[in-house]
């Protein structure tokens, strides 16, 4: 992906407030100029299998956004750092774990003993437990040998991940990377696909500050819940009712360096939503795939079932409210000096490629059948799509401008379903985006500077069954580069194979087994 100079008509104006301390603030003194493009080479966090591993050296920070990548001193001194904390919590195992394809955690644990000796070469692991399906067709993904497809690929922790799990009895993880046992890394990891996208934004002069926001639904083991049933969102009644399982969870989310920023309940019986704090790079990610695990095993401490996908048929939100900044995280780039509600020029051009891309992007963000049925859940009539909308602090929208609040201006990608891999859902809004800023297919509607957005192609149909959603992903070139054309055939053939495979009536039970 080339990038050129992108610039912007407006000025920085975010006020500092104790409200917003966690938040990097905007440079007050600082005019718009325009972005160099300095390109930097690609630089993967983990250590690949058989390198070098000095001393008690370990993985790099989580992607080039975060930090100056850490000499051996930085990396002996983390590992030491992880010793201390293994011998002060009597920890007897760590789990090593990797996404699989749905965005849950897939890990094998290692006694505690044995954990340095991992560090060095990796954990080994089938690499059919990832992907997902039984052996592929030579037709659908030729490119993927099936000798490949039934080899082991190895897991190879970024210790900067590295958590004592406060739901686990004396358990830790640390998050891998993954790769094949030749060291190269493997095409089809999203978590290998979203730091690519974060390394291309930082190459184009941006960083990204996101948080994820999810809906997800609580249910006692023996209860049966009337989807009629009337309910109140964020009633102090109904969220002071579960209120140890939501303390314990929250308090535990935190420990693994996952800050939650509220929680409430929501729209539907048993349905509570959770937001959390925003953080730049990857972490955003981290976070909501840390959720994923976290809220069911302290769920079966309490005899509850949690479960992204609801009783009534539909799946939950899975909401990626993000911001475009600076590479040194100063200065919100989406953020209009005026006093009305706009997004800056970046901003329009960001949001014109989401709204490009959105047909692509459903089918990444609602990778389901079930899924795909909030899009039309306003409407009756029967059609074969909706149309990707936008508006500023408007909730019913594809894609909502917020700009009130201690965040600053942002957009929240409403696309996305809870089930959808988060990693998947930062990387395909981060290549859209991109493809926006680059492109030139949204500008400003007139010298007016009018809050509406002028695109030059057709306005994006979002396609309601994923059938069609699976034909736009495949012919969008933009995705399939920005992905990897590995990724994007894998990921439909997998698709492809979970349709003809589809039984109807358990489709529901398959979530709530996978998904709880």
């Amino acid at each position: 992906m080339v990038c050129h100079k992108l610039g912007d008509t407006s000025k920085p104006a975010v006020e500092p407030s104790s409200a917003a301390s966690h938040l990097p603030k905007d440079d007050k003194d600082s005019q718009d100029q325009t972005t160099v493009i300095k390109p930097s080479p690609l630089q993967t966090s983990a250590i690949a299998p058989g390198g070098e591993f000095n001393s008690d050296s370990s993985s790099t920070d989580n992607s080039r956004d975060s930090a100056q990548i850490p000499t051996t001193p930085q990396l002996s001194s983390r590992m030491k750092h992880i010793k201390q904390e293994m011998a002060q919590n009597h920890l007897q195992f760590v789990r090593f774990e990797a996404t699989d394809l749905h965005g849950v955690s897939r890990y094998k644990s290692i006694p505690a003993h044995f954990f340095q000796e991992k560090v060095i070469h990796g954990v080994f692991m089938p690499r059919g437990y990832l992907e997902l399906i039984p052996n592929p067709k030579d037709n659908e993904v030729d490119h993927i040998r099936a000798t490949c497809f039934n080899s082991d690929i190895v897991l190879m922790p970024e210790l900067s991940t590295f958590r004592v799990l406060p739901w686990a009895e004396r358990t830790a993880r640390v998050i891998c990377d993954t790769f094949t046992v030749t060291g190269e890394p493997l095409l089809t990891s999203p978590r290998y696909i979203a730091k690519q996208q974060l390394d291309q934004l930082q190459d184009c002069g941006f960083s990204l500050l996101s948080a994820f926001i999810y809906d997800f639904c609580i249910f006692g083991v023996p209860e049966i819940i009337n989807s009629k049933t009337i309910s109140f969102p964020a009633s102090t009644l109904l969220n002071n009712h579960d209120q140890p399982f939501i303390q314990e969870l929250v308090d535990g989310l935190y420990h693994t360096g996952a800050n939650v920023e509220s929680f409430s309940s929501s729209t539907r019986p048993g349905q509570m939503e959770i937001c959390f704090l925003p953080e730049f790079g990857i972490s955003a990610a981290d976070n909501a795939f840390t959720l994923r695990t976290g809220v069911e095993e302290v769920a079966r401490k309490y005899n509850y079932i949690t479960s992204f996908f609801l009783e009534t048929g539909f799946c939950n939100s899975g909401i990626l409210s993000h911001s475009l900044w600076d590479v040194g995280g100063k200065r919100n780039m989406f953020r209009s000096s005026s006093e009305t509600e706009q997004l800056t020029i970046t901003g329009k051009k960001w949001l014109a490629g989401l709204l490009k891309h959105s047909a692509a992007l459903s089918c990444l963000m609602a990778p389901a059948v079930s899924c795909r049925k909030r899009y039309s859940k306003e409407t009756k009539d029967q059609k074969e799509s909706v149309p990707a909308t936008w508006g500023y602090n408007d909730n019913s929208c594809a894609f909502n401008i917020k700009c009130h609040g201690e965040r600053g201006t942002r957009i929240e990608n409403k696309l996305g379903s809870a089930t959808a891999n988060p990693y998947l859902v930062l990387a395909a809004t981060l290549a859209a985006g991109l493809d926006g800023l680059q492109s030139g297919d949204g500008v400003l509607a007139g010298p007016d500077d009018s809050t509406e957005l002028y695109q030059k192609s057709k306005p994006s149909e979002i396609p309601l069954k994923l059938e069609d959603a699976l034909v736009a992903l495949e012919e969008d070139q933009c995705l399939r580069h920005a992905l990897g054309e590995t990724f994007i055939r894998y990921f439909v053939a997998m698709k492809k194979y979970e349709l003809e495979n589809e039984e109807t009536d358990a489709e529901r039970n398959k979530f709530l087994e996978y998904f709880i």
